[in-house]
């Protein structure tokens, strides 16, 4: 093996245990705070910190859990959340971005429904579930409503906010090449929109996660995670209700790291 060869081979093992090391730290960065959570827990639960009649130990939780996972029962929940969410989520998306747009195109238009949207938007989601009720019944249709509300409004108001704010020099940069405006607004202020409007999506589908789960608690569900966190709660089976608790946790972190990820693919060149 010649000198040069020899150099590369030790340049491509270097980079290599750079790529492991660094590996190896975002996981322990990652694992840090679910590891903090159950040495608080635990410690909370040997100490006696929390009457044990009301906090199980960490340990039985997670085996507990792990068994419902396992056995198909926590995953049908867990399942059913999801496609609620997604059902809310979907709505909000596709009915809020063009609404959004639409009013940040004409900042008058704005101005004149900005305090319907702000009045209803600082309305809490729970508060809207008597008329949501009455109006479409106990359903599934009734929760998937008024999650789609309540993320609508946060879509519109993130995506017109982003329409509004797009910076005028490339907007006038584009005007002086002679671009109409429609390439202007497919050029420039669509591209300038995206990096608020993921903010938006991201928000919503986390406004959606809650609002659902508090909806399955109190809306006639027979399912889903909401459902068995109140159910567990009443039949004071603890392990099962905090086990769904942390599941329902995870589901919110998986599903804004999943938007982070999007946001990367997307909207990789915002702030440049």
């Amino acid at each position: 093996m010649s000198s040069t060869e020899k150099t590369a081979s030790a340049s491509q093992g270097s980079l290599r245990r750079i790529a492991g090391s660094q590996s190896l730290q975002s996981f322990g960065r990652f694992a840090l705070g679910p590891l903090i959570l159950f040495a608080i827990w635990w410690v909370a639960w040997a100490l006696d910190l929390v009457d044990k009649n009301l906090l199980p130990s960490p340990v039985a939780t997670l085996v507990d859990t792990a068994g419902n996972i396992v056995g198909g029962d926590m995953l049908f929940d867990l399942w059913r959340t999801l496609v609620r969410v997604g059902y809310a989520f979907v709505i909000a998306a596709v009915f809020g971005v063009p609404v959004g747009i639409a009013l940040g195109a004409n900042s008058k238009v704005y101005r004149s429904l900005e305090f319907i949207i702000d009045l209803f938007r600082s309305t809490p989601a729970t508060a809207m579930f008597p008329l949501f009720l009455l109006l479409f019944g106990l359903g599934d249709f009734a929760k998937i409503a008024v999650a789609a509300f309540a993320a609508w409004l946060v879509v519109v108001f993130n995506t017109a906010y982003g329409v509004m704010n797009a910076r005028p020099t490339r907007i006038q940069a584009a005007k002086s090449m002679g671009a109409s405006q429609l390439r202007i607004f497919r050029d420039v202020i669509f591209y300038e929109t995206l990096p608020q409007t993921f903010v938006g999506l991201r928000t919503a589908v986390s406004m959606a996660l809650v609002v659902i789960i508090v909806a399955e608690m109190f809306i006639g569900a027979v399912d889903g995670l909401g459902h068995r966190i109140i159910d567990a709660q009443i039949s004071y089976q603890l392990t099962d209700m905090y086990g769904s608790i942390l599941i329902a946790g995870a589901l919110g972190y998986a599903l804004n790291l999943f938007f982070l990820v999007l946001e990367d693919v997307f909207v990789h060149w915002s702030g440049r």
